[in-house]
């Protein structure tokens, strides 16, 4: 999704796509989300739903092409934009002091690590703040949680997870997207569809509000050049080619914002270089069980750090305007 969107802004924008959680409430809907389980047979058809979600950004990509993309700001003046970058930061923080709430210690560890290379660093030691901070309150959480015992159970890695991972590994599976769907079934297409595309419309406002803080933060215009009809267009068609193949939906993402304002590195070749890594990564479940065995305490500890630059970058907006 983040090679298509580079190559469909002419690889100008540094945004990684990442997957969006606005539409969590609607696979919820779709599969019956419940604390007993949940049916898992209908995921394809909320990846269908998905699908036809990311179709929309396309309608709206046109508009603006025809319309031009100075009389559509109009409507986004930063005083707006602004708040809606507050909003996304202030948004998600309630989900990094959950996961925080979780392991205090591992998070402040993780937070404290990128802050001190984040200001003190130097070389590439700058550059990489908030990974060292990953790499730094997992190596805590393994001597400290698993080797001491120390912080608890949530404080642990779960290395056995890990040693019964495979290798290598293929990350699709043809039972879980649509093309597994029973095109009979009318009714589960049609209640998936509806659930989801409207979903789209909050989220292609998420979408102005995250081109205008990447924007702001790296100094450069990409409202008009390359231009938010691209930025839509290739937004929606990586959050179409995802769902199809079972993936999630993709969104340009408000901590890809927070991961440029701290590491200030703006080329969007790093960007692509990223992409193509987790594109090799996602062939191995090994890898992908380091990552899922990581405490919450560290994920929230990082996070809490990134939500707050959002937010930080929106009053910036709001001030210089």
């Amino acid at each position: 999704g983040t090679l298509l969107f580079h190559f469909i802004t002419g690889r100008k924008v540094p945004a990684f796509l990442g997957s969006s959680f606005a539409f969590l409430g609607g696979y919820a809907a779709v599969v019956g989300l419940k604390p007993e389980g949940s049916d898992i047979n209908m995921l394809p058809y909320a990846c269908l739903g998905v699908a036809c979600a990311g179709l929309l950004y396309l309608v709206l990509a046109l508009l603006i092409k025809l319309v031009g993309v100075k009389k559509v700001m109009k409507f986004f003046p930063p005083v707006v934009t602004g708040p809606i970058i507050i909003a996304i930061g202030l948004c998600l923080a309630p989900s990094a002091l959950n996961n925080c709430a979780t392991c205090w210690p591992l998070a402040v560890v993780a937070l404290v690590i990128v802050i001190f290379f984040n200001i003190w660093g130097r070389g590439m030691a700058k550059i990489i703040p908030i990974l060292l901070g990953v790499v730094g309150a997992y190596l805590f959480a393994l001597i400290f949680g698993n080797g001491l015992g120390l912080l608890g159970e949530t404080g642990q890695v779960d290395v056995k997870a890990i040693a019964d991972a495979a290798w290598i590994g293929l990350p699709v599976h043809m039972d879980e997207t649509i093309f597994s769907i029973d095109w009979n079934n009318s009714s589960a297409i049609i209640f998936a569809i509806t659930t989801m595309v409207p979903i789209a419309i909050a989220t292609m406002m998420e979408h102005i509000g995250d081109i205008c803080a990447i924007s702001a933060t790296v100094g450069k215009d990409f409202i008009n050049r390359p231009g938010l009809h691209r930025t839509l267009l290739g937004d929606g068609l990586a959050t179409t080619l995802s769902s199809i193949f079972g993936g999630p939906a993709n969104t340009t993402y408000g901590e890809n914002t927070g991961v440029l304002a701290l590491s200030r590195v703006y080329d969007p070749r790093v960007v692509r270089i990223a992409a193509y890594l987790a594109m090799l990564f996602s062939f191995s479940p090994k890898f992908a069980m380091i990552i899922q065995a990581m405490p919450s305490g560290i994920v929230g500890g990082i996070s809490f750090m990134l939500y707050g630059m959002i937010a930080a970058i929106g009053v910036r907006n709001v001030v210089e305007a």
